[in-house]
């Protein structure tokens, strides 16, 4: 992440589907190197589906909308190819891969990118200290048998390791206990810091705590439906969602499918 570079995420109108029902209805959010961006809403807003048709995982179909990075065309990329052009992904449950090493991905991953590997050990090692993740993991099989706070540190290293545009935490606070998601937020935060734009998607405001939001969203059956300052997500912890949920909503009545569960809205 270089400071001095100012890059972009841009969603217009984006509308998506799972299995031929709408969850998203027209999100609009933008995200620019240095800003946290936060999303909160209630189970079945569509927050992690938002992070999903972002990154372009499979099983979802986009009905309209546009999603940018710096001005290209993310929808029309494969997944690897909206890494390698900067977008990143903590996902809320770490996918297992026996058999592949994480010191081998990042390698692998640094040099798709037109980077070295030269010096990962190194930074593998640094990178491991500053979060608090077992050095003896760097060289275990990706996410196999780690615990769920070894998990979310192992995807916090990963971030800090590719240095990425534009980060996605899908509720990064998800399973950790209260050392681990402190370690994790201001790792992050401090990316941000550095010129890492990050949004963030959380359904508390403990998380805020470290990693400080510039704008909140709120996400409801698949719309932004308010945006504020950080006061907002207090406001949400004091007095939950009730305000901002609509009587009736007959299109979101059919907006959750068996496929959504599996990525956990």
């Amino acid at each position: 992440m270089n400071g001095n570079e100012r890059h972009t995420l841009e969603i217009h109108g984006l509308e998506a589907a799972v299995e031929g029902k709408q969850i998203l209805f027209g999100v609009d959010l933008t995200v620019s190197s240095g800003e946290v961006h936060a999303v909160m809403g209630p189970n079945g807003a569509g927050k992690s589906t938002l992070s999903a048709v972002i990154m372009g995982k499979p099983g979802y179909e986009v009905l309209g909308g546009s999603v940018t990075l710096d001005g290209e065309d993310l929808l029309a990329m494969p997944t690897w190819q909206r890494a390698a052009a900067g977008l990143h992904l903590i996902m809320q449950y770490p996918t297992e891969v026996p058999g592949v090493m994480l010191d081998d991905v990042l390698a692998e991953a640094l040099v798709a990118r037109g980077r070295s590997a030269n010096g990962l050990e190194a930074l593998l090692r640094a990178e491991a200290a500053r979060i608090g993740l077992n050095p003896d993991l760097l060289h275990r099989a990706l996410n196999v048998d780690l615990s769920g706070g070894e998990k979310k540190r192992n995807e916090t290293l990963q971030l800090a390791v590719l240095a990425p545009k534009i980060a996605i935490l899908d509720e990064l606070d998800s399973g950790l206990d209260i050392d681990a998601l402190r370690d994790c937020a201001r790792r992050v935060e401090a990316a941000s810091n550095a010129g890492l734009g990050v949004l963030a998607i959380t359904h508390y405001s403990r998380l805020f705590e470290e990693l400080r939001p510039d704008v909140v969203h709120i996400l409801v059956r698949g719309r932004v439906v308010a945006s504020g300052g950080p006061e907002l997500a207090d406001e949400l912890e004091r007095d939950g969602y009730a305000k901002y949920q609509p009587a009736e909503a007959p299109e979101a009545k059919s907006g959750r499918s068996g496929l959504d569960d599996l990525f956990a809205l």
